[in-house]
């Protein structure tokens, strides 16, 4: 399987299966099985200039190619090789409070802090409880 790829359940993901996904929890694992938790969102938000105007407009962010923000795995990415990692969605969100509830729910729950086998360095979650509950998927 191309590792360049992202995964989910052992399946290359492609961008006609986001359906209305706002953003996935993801797993990224170098050669030697040391790992990163992370999210990601497929838009953002730019505002443009129309007639005078601002309008807002949903743009692709660069999921795609997307391989953390955390400078160790950067460095560790420059070294290895990109194609030598496995980038695998674990949960996929409808919103981006759900987005950072659930990749601080794992950290969490995987320890990544307590740690030599994560990259992670902190957890940052700011989220209010209405605005996931009766709404988290799997």
């Amino acid at each position: 399987m191309d590792q360049l790829n992202w995964t989910y359940n052992n399946t290359i993901f492609s961008e006609d299966m986001i359906g209305d996904n706002y953003g996935f929890v993801y797993e990224i694992t170098d050669p030697n099985g040391r790992k990163y938790i992370g999210k990601k969102f497929f838009y953002s938000s730019k505002t443009k200039q129309v007639k005078g105007k601002k309008k807002k407009m949903k743009v692709s962010s660069d999921w795609k190619t997307y391989f953390g923000s955390n400078e160790e795995l950067k460095g560790e990415l420059s070294k290895q090789g990109k194609e030598n990692f496995t980038r695998e969605i674990l949960y996929f969100c409808k919103s981006k409070a759900e987005c950072s509830y659930v990749e601080a729910r794992e950290q969490f729950t995987r320890k990544v802090l307590e740690s030599e086998d994560y990259y992670n360095g902190h957890i940052q979650v700011r989220v209010h409880g209405s605005h996931i509950k009766n709404k988290l998927g799997s």
